[in-house]
């Protein structure tokens, strides 16, 4: 019986996400041997052309080619999963989305002619469908072996859309909006992460991206209890996840002060 192909693809980003799946090691050498990983720059030069079973794509549409590849990637692929906040929500580049990109080409390349890219940074689910969304920055290891050993045996990903808050409760931390009065996007980010800035007495910057039911206007006036202006809670929302959360809180994108 001819085992699934696996490949992996980068679009825009930092391959912080691709080298999570590298950083599965054991398990990987485990999945190796139950699939065959026809594609994955970051680990081989040794490449084979699809179709693939399942096809992870790392990264944001942010130039045309980026838009062609993901198309030519759809179409050899039975099953796709995006990972991480650059492929589900455009990333920390989708900060251009809210600017003047011709005006930031000019100021930061001597030949700005030579860089062609578009205006906006887009998730790769804007341009082609998507089977399953993984989000973080970067994803979680736990949750990616848990996407490929669903997708390899016929199931749906167990990913529960819980909030980091539930993650602050199972590790019996004290919350640092409460005791501290510190800003937290906790209440509507997506668990992932462990819970980790909490941990060390950090509020949340929502590396995981909004939950389904993230009640944004519910929060932002508490943001502002605690001390954060318009322009310091635009800041916090336009992070790894910018265009998530303006589109979970539209409001934020007419508040005064662009990142």
């Amino acid at each position: 019986m001819t085992a699934p192909t696996l490949a992996v693809f980068k679009l825009a980003s930092c391959d912080g996400c691709q080298l999570t799946l590298l950083d599965c090691e054991d398990e990987l050498l485990g999945l190796a041997g139950q699939v065959e990983i026809a594609h994955f720059l970051e680990a081989s030069s040794a490449v084979r052309p699809g179709p693939y079973d399942l096809a992870l794509v790392e990264g944001s549409v942010t130039t045309t080619r980026d838009a062609e590849r993901v198309r030519e990637i759809r179409s050899a692929s039975k099953h796709l999963v995006t990972i991480g906040a650059c492929a589900t929500a455009g990333g920390i580049q989708a900060l251009r989305n809210f600017a003047d990109v011709a005006e930031y080409r000019r100021t930061v390349y001597a030949r700005p002619d030579y860089i062609e890219t578009l205006a906006s940074s887009t998730p790769v689910s804007a341009h082609v469908s998507v089977d399953f969304e993984l989000r973080g920055c970067p994803i979680d290891k736990g949750q990616l072996l848990e996407v490929l050993t669903a997708f390899l045996s016929g199931r749906k990903p167990d990913i529960p859309d819980q909030s980091v808050c539930f993650a602050c409760k199972r590790r019996g931390l004290v919350c640092v909006t409460v005791a501290r009065g510190t800003p937290c996007l906790g209440p509507v980010t997506h668990a992932g992460c462990g819970a980790l800035c909490p941990a060390f007495g950090r509020g949340c910057y929502g590396c995981f991206g909004p939950k389904q039911d993230a009640a944004l206007p519910v929060l932002v006036p508490l943001l502002r209890r605690d001390g954060l202006d318009e322009r310091a809670t635009t800041r916090l929302l336009r992070t790894f996840n910018a265009a998530a959360f303006d589109k979970a809180y539209p409001a934020g994108s007419d508040q005064e002060g662009a990142p």
